[in-house]
């Protein structure tokens, strides 16, 4: 995983016209080409209706292959077209990641009734009255799969709650009620408890479901021949579900079999005692570093560099940090909207590419473009996953020296030569940098297009690298 990029390819927009998956086969060799090692790709399994992005999870089992919920294919393709995908993903060594959705399940195929109690929104533990009995979609046949793969039928009792009383024609948040059941403990604080996101939240103390949902990922991962998960929403999913469930996949899969969780929180001392609840089982994508980016986007020349990483996970556990700039949840439009600006993002991704932690995620939508609309980003992306392959290597000395420009050496090895890396949020500016004096002499230019001049380093090894108003710069040896 030397400089590997993980890509995720999709973003909130896409047709539903049943073609990522020959896009994305179409596009093997070319990410291979561009320096992309992994690819996290959208929920691929039936969702409650074909438009749907797959968060709105129906069917586990159905990868586009049974007549469900009106229609065979997902919104992406077939399993077919799926399964052709990652073989050729693999035959150009890019690996496949899933979005897994184990939270909740949407679209039930019949009504149960039940007991619940209604509770507070913003309070989840507070009861807003009785208990009383609601009628629920949480009945699941999926009869057009005929218990192929599994013959597992969901009903009211593997829920912990849901979002719809059917006899009320009603929403709210329903915690249903019964001999243990309670909201999970190990999940985000929020609200009181986190535990319930949407639609029929599963519950992950019930040992039906835990023995199923463990069955499924060891299923789909062979079936898919995955090289790892991308595990949606855990801030509301019991911790010790996922330690157990990523053991138990990875019995099957191998200890190498990656997975990055996705717990939307910027507060470092959240991220870390997850990090410890979980013993370290589990990358996570880093929030608070993105929300560092937006709020520097914001805030332009008001926002001092020198704290870009503070309270970051790539500072506090850089072998679990996956970085990123923005994704399906932080792009405009979204639930979690926390789009990065756009004169920013090319010195956003200069940091997590070419700096020396961090596992950087690349978002589909500032590559290739939102709605169909091209990216303006994707040559300076290019240039940057070119630098990140040929000279991002060695350690790395910090220049976070200024509030307005910062800048780091990475020094290289053996085999590639290292560079330099500059950004600035308001003037142009320089800074003399130290390569030591082995490099006495050398010529170095800036790659990125920004700076026309060139740089000889001084008897000592010193340079008067520049960066030019609010943009980044990439200096390599001539």
């Amino acid at each position: 995983m030397e400089n590997g990029v993980m890509m995720q390819y999709f973003e909130w927009n896409l047709p539903n016209d049943g073609q990522l998956w020959n896009q994305l086969k179409r596009d093997a060799k070319h990410l291979h080409d561009i320096g992309v090692t992994a690819v996290w790709i959208p929920p691929a399994y039936k969702a409650d209706e074909q438009q749907d992005e797959g968060y709105a999870t129906y069917d586990l089992y159905d990868l586009g292959e049974f007549d469900q919920k009106g229609t065979v294919r997902t919104k992406y393709g077939t399993k077919e077209e799926l399964k052709a995908m990652i073989d050729e993903l693999h035959k150009n060594h890019v690996a496949v990641y899933l979005d897994v959705v184990l939270n909740h399940k949407a679209g039930g195929d019949y009504t149960e009734k039940f007991m619940v109690v209604e509770v507070d929104p913003n309070q989840r533990n507070k009861a807003l009255g009785e208990p009383y009995e609601i009628q629920g979609w949480t009945g699941y046949s999926f009869h057009g799969r005929k218990d192929k793969y599994s013959d597992f039928k969901w009903h009211w009792y593997h829920f912990s709650g849901t979002g719809f009383d059917d006899s009320n024609k009603r929403s709210g948040i329903f915690q249903i009620q019964g001999e243990g059941k309670a909201w999970s403990d190990g999940v985000d604080g929020e609200n009181g408890n986190y535990d319930f996101l949407l639609c029929n939240d599963l519950d992950l103390d019930h040992p039906e479901v835990v023995a199923e949902l463990n069955r499924w990922g060891k299923w789909v991962s062979n079936e898919l021949n995955l090289d790892g998960m991308r595990l949606d929403a855990i801030k509301h999913m019991k911790d010790q579900f996922i330690a157990q469930f990523l053991d138990n996949v990875r019995s099957e899969r191998g200890s190498d079999f990656y997975t990055v969780g996705e717990y939307w929180n910027g507060d470092m001392e959240t991220l870390d005692n997850y990090v410890e609840a979980v013993g370290h089982k589990v990358n996570l994508f880093d929030v608070p570093l993105h929300f560092n980016m937006f709020q520097a986007s914001q805030e332009e020349k008001d926002y001092d560099l020198r704290n870009i990483l503070s309270n970051t996970l790539v500072e506090h556990h850089c072998d679990l940090a996956v970085t990123f700039v923005d994704n399906h949840d932080s792009q405009r439009g979204s639930s979690l909207e926390s789009q990065i600006k756009d004169w920013f993002k090319p010195l956003a991704y200069g940091l997590i590419l070419l700096m020396k932690e961090g596992y950087p995620c690349l978002f589909y939508g500032d590559y290739y473009g939102i709605k169909g609309k091209q990216s303006p980003h994707a040559k300076i992306i290019e240039i940057l996953l070119d630098a990140r392959r040929k000279y991002a290597y060695g350690e790395q000395i910090e220049y976070f020296d200024h509030p307005s420009t910062i800048g780091f050496i990475r020094t290289g090895d053996e085999e590639h030569p290292g560079l330099v890396f500059l950004m600035s949020n308001d003037e142009a500016g320089s800074k003399t940098m130290a390569l030591g004096k082995e490099h006495k002499g050398e010529v170095w230019h800036e790659i990125t297009g920004s700076i026309p001049d060139e740089v000889t380093l001084d008897d000592e090894g010193n340079g008067d690298f520049s960066v030019a108003a609010r943009n980044l710069a990439v200096w390599v040896r001539k």
